[in-house]
């Protein structure tokens, strides 16, 4: 697939999407939101893929919006872009997504980082989200995503200075799994994905369902959600297995 998003298949099981709007530093315009929405339905449907590996190029893996596409538009014209359905797109899909993060991560590149489940960084990326710079605010999800990752006093303070802050200061925040060096971000994330992918892929699947699920409910009510998920894994073949592998092990 060429163009603005390439899509590869470097291990068994797994599907790299790379943002290539490679004089824009992968900005999003409103075509690659709807090429990105467009892919991960498509993935999310077929049953080779298991894992989805998010990147961009060495620079950025998305500098944020496309501003051209902004400074002249009214409320309506945003509007009927219906950009909640393309990153809803992202959001439900059920089967694990690794970014791979590598340069500039801002705004709504930020924001795209933090759809995956698993983030890995560069030594190098540079995360932020500085909207309020030039007069607005996150529309991604940042200020309900960047909250539930390092909560609301360090989310504060980046969403209403704007300033960025680095890999390591991510990893420290809890945005961040993960930081490696930059030439091994996308090694290390196609590694991780290959491991997912041969794994039981109904119990990665409830895993995440009843991470995100629970993050919308009270407590009580998402460890009920968690059993009847846990529950349910005892009709697959991968819980027979995995216990009779683990106990003749243990014998062994």
């Amino acid at each position: 697939m060429e163009g603005i998003l390439l899509e590869e298949r470097p291990a068994p099981g797994v599907a790299l999407l790379r943002l290539h709007r490679p004089a824009v530093l992968n900005a999003l315009n409103l075509a690659l939101r709807r090429r990105l929405a467009e892919a991960f339905t498509r993935l999310d449907a077929d049953a080779e893929v298991r894992v989805i590996v998010l990147a961009g190029s060495e620079r950025a893996f998305c500098a944020g919006a496309d501003l051209q596409e902004y400074v002249d538009a009214g409320p309506i014209e945003i509007a009927d872009r219906n950009m909640g359905a393309l990153w809803d797109a992202i959001a439900r899909c059920s089967k694990p997504v690794i970014a791979a993060v590598r340069g500039h991560a801002l705004g709504g590149g930020c924001e795209l980082a933090m759809h995956a489940d698993i983030l890995l960084a560069g030594e190098g990326a540079r995360f932020g989200q500085p909207e309020v710079l030039i007069g607005l605010m996150p529309g991604g999800g940042a200020t309900q995503r960047l909250v539930r990752a390092v909560g609301k006093f360090r989310a504060m303070r980046l969403l209403m200075s704007g300033e960025p802050f680095t890999a390591e200061a991510a990893l420290q925040m809890g945005l961040a799994s993960e930081v490696v060096p930059d030439a091994e971000v996308e090694v290390r994330a196609i590694q991780l994905a290959a491991q997912l992918a041969k794994g039981p892929q109904h119990a990665l699947r409830f895993i995440k369902q009843a991470v995100i699920e629970g993050m919308n409910l009270p407590l009580q009510q998402g460890l009920e959600f968690e059993r009847k998920c846990f529950q349910l894994l005892f009709a697959t073949a991968d819980k027979t297995e995995g216990i009779r592998a683990r106990l003749a092990k243990k014998k062994g």
